[in-house]
């Protein structure tokens, strides 16, 4: 029998499958990517795919769900994780190693990487120095493409389809790598309409707002129980104490929106609320008994979406 540390370091010269921001996404390969996400989901592909294989996850900065459902994945397909849970101050990235260092050291030894990193364009580059795939699991204020894929594998399952929906996505739209994600793959759908719910300084970026303006209808607003009648989903975010400056700041903006049973009441019947998590009081628990709760049911779609997304980088 192969040994499973060492069969994986032979490696023939192939084009790395890297996914660091949702520009690596078109359309086809998001549907094999969530159509592969639903085989898993129901027991009908192989669970020992990636058996040999091994994979290591650093994060530079804190998660629960992507990381665990990363490495819960990765073993459910037979695998092995390597894990550097915060890699700022236990990796030698406290001695002052390089990002690009430490992946061409990381390399050596796994299969793939999965990386977070407070960089904005982090992802793409470790990419360009590694040796194995690159999947971003957030890069800063920048993007979370396998969050948007799970958002969109929640949204399938619940409502049926991606095309021609009005969804609603509100709250930090400004540092909430998660929805910006998301607007660039829901653009991707036949007649979507997208409403993004801000305050002014927390609006989307115009690098979004440019990419999807030219491939779906986009309004933008401030009053989130005014369009909340409108939706068939409304994707509610945290305020980012992190990415503020001051803490000063970041109380100008907390509780701005917030989801209670007079929200709900005001969301149709057949709409969903999504969510990313963490939450932080702008969702009120009461509301998680609503049928139309979907974000605990999306975190668990994080394990199938992110089975498809590493077998996919690593199987073919």
């Amino acid at each position: 029998m192969t040994d499973t540390l060492t069969a994986p370091l032979a490696r023939t010269q192939v084009t790395l499958r890297h996914l660091t921001g949702p520009e690596d996404l078109d359309q086809l390969l998001i549907v094999r990517l969530l159509e592969r996400a639903a085989r898993f989901e129901s027991g009908g592909t192989d669970p020992d795919r990636l058996r040999g294989r091994l994979l290591a996850t650093i994060f530079y900065e804190p998660s629960t769900r992507t990381r665990f459902s990363f490495e819960a994945a990765m073993h459910r397909l037979g695998g092995q994780v390597l894990s550097a849970e915060s890699a700022r101050t236990t990796s030698s990235a406290a001695k002052g190693e390089s990002l690009e260092d430490a992946i061409r050291v990381v390399s050596a030894y796994a299969d793939s990487i999965v990386l977070r990193h407070p960089e904005v364009g982090s992802a793409a580059r470790a990419a360009r120095v590694a040796q194995v795939p690159v999947i971003s699991a957030g890069d800063g204020p920048g993007h979370h493409p396998t969050q948007a894929l799970l958002d969109l594998y929640t949204i399938k399952k619940e409502l049926g389809r991606l095309d021609h929906l009005r969804i609603g996505l509100a709250g930090d739209l400004r540092h909430g790598r998660t929805a910006r994600s998301l607007a660039v793959l829901l653009a991707r759908f036949e007649g979507n309409e997208l409403v993004l719910i801000a305050p002014p300084a927390l609006r989307m970026g115009e690098d979004v707002l440019h990419s999807v303006r030219a491939q779906l209808p986009l309004q933008e607003a401030t009053d989130l129980a005014d369009v909340a009648p409108t939706l068939d989903v409304l994707y509610q975010t945290r305020i980012q104490a992190e990415r503020f400056e001051s803490a000063e700041e970041y109380e100008r903006y907390r509780g701005v929106y917030v989801v209670d049973a007079e929200l709900m009441r005001r969301l149709p019947e057949h709409a969903i609320l999504m969510h990313p998590l963490p939450r932080a009081g702008e969702i009120d628990p009461p509301v998680d008994a609503d049928p139309r709760a979907a974000y605990f049911r999306q975190a668990r779609n994080a394990l199938w979406v992110r089975m498809a997304v590493l077998d996919w980088a690593m199987a073919g």
